[in-house]
């Protein structure tokens, strides 16, 4: 029995690739036949026939779920609108943010142009006017830095050598002195203001002269004004001009720099209290003219 050869089963043989992919050709090349099938007899048969019942009764079937899917998907529709519906709405209101700065922007741009209009009318009057220093032009120009307190005392202009500023010219604006330029660059010029200068001052009613000088808390005086001169309240005071050939006045004759806003007198002083009130508003400047004189200076 252990010599005896025991006969084996042979092994089922697994199917080759080449079988499977050919049996899954098949099936597919079936299944089109039968689909170009169906579709040539749903075309061919009447309205009416066992088929388009067929189709109906499926239609019914499959009625259900085609609504289930409908309810399902219906909330997430919902949401991709919404969401895009408010991507656009944030774009569309960015895009109208920026147009309404824009428009903003325009019309401050405007808006200052027209505050300066009327310096710069003023400015063109003075200029042509009788009572324009002779000798001089005018070099009007826009003030970019004005005084930064109340205690500052300097400006900067948009005027400088190259627009023919030159150093100690007076400068003015609406019809009154403003002071004196102090430092010159190529295209920008420093401006002292009359509030720390020392100016040679006249009232051409009266002829009384004086210095109109700093005083305090920001105001002006005049000073130097003897007890014995008559001084009128609202007289007007004009920059004295030279009085020396040797010692020119760098303010020449004529130039109105204020009037006279209070007169007063103590016992114990010597002279008048005389209080100036400025021509120019030397707090709100927009545009000053540096009056350069025609003919350099020896």
């Amino acid at each position: 029995m252990l010599a005896s050869s025991v006969q084996r089963s042979k092994p089922t043989p697994y199917p080759s690739k080449a079988r499977s992919a050919l049996i899954r050709r098949a099936v597919v090349v079936v299944l089109i036949l039968v689909a170009l099938t169906l579709i040539t007899i749903s075309f061919r048969s009447p309205t009416s026939g066992a088929l388009h019942g067929l189709q109906g009764a499926g239609s019914s079937a499959l009625r259900p779920f085609q609504i289930a899917a409908t309810r399902v998907a219906q909330p997430f529709r919902d949401g991709y609108d919404y969401l895009s519906s408010l991507s656009s709405a944030k774009s569309e209101n960015a895009k109208l943010k920026k147009q309404i700065v824009e428009y903003r922007r325009d019309i401050l741009i405007a808006e200052g142009r027209a505050a300066k209009y009327p310096q710069l009318l003023k400015l063109l009057k003075f200029e042509q006017g009788r009572s324009f220093p002779d000798g001089y032009r005018a070099v009007n120009a826009a003030v970019i830095a004005p005084p930064s307190g109340p205690f500052a005392h300097t400006m900067t202009i948009e005027a400088g050598s190259s627009n023919g500023v030159r150093l100690n010219s007076p400068v003015v604006s609406d019809g009154g002195l403003v002071g004196i330029v102090t430092n010159v660059f190529p295209h920008t010029a420093t401006v002292t203001l009359l509030t720390d200068r020392y100016v040679w001052a006249v009232d051409p009613r009266t002829g009384v002269r004086g210095g109109v000088a700093p005083g305090p808390g920001g105001t002006l005086q005049l000073t130097e004004v003897s007890k014995q001169k008559l001084v009128h309240k609202n007289d007007p005071l004009i920059t004295a001009g030279t009085r020396s050939a040797r010692y020119p006045d760098l303010y020449p004759y004529g130039i109105p720099i204020g009037r006279v806003a209070s007169v007063g007198a103590t016992d114990t002083a010597t002279f008048l209290q005389v209080q100036v009130q400025p021509i120019a508003n030397l707090g709100s400047l927009e545009a000053v003219a540096v009056l350069v004189p025609k003919t350099p200076r020896r």
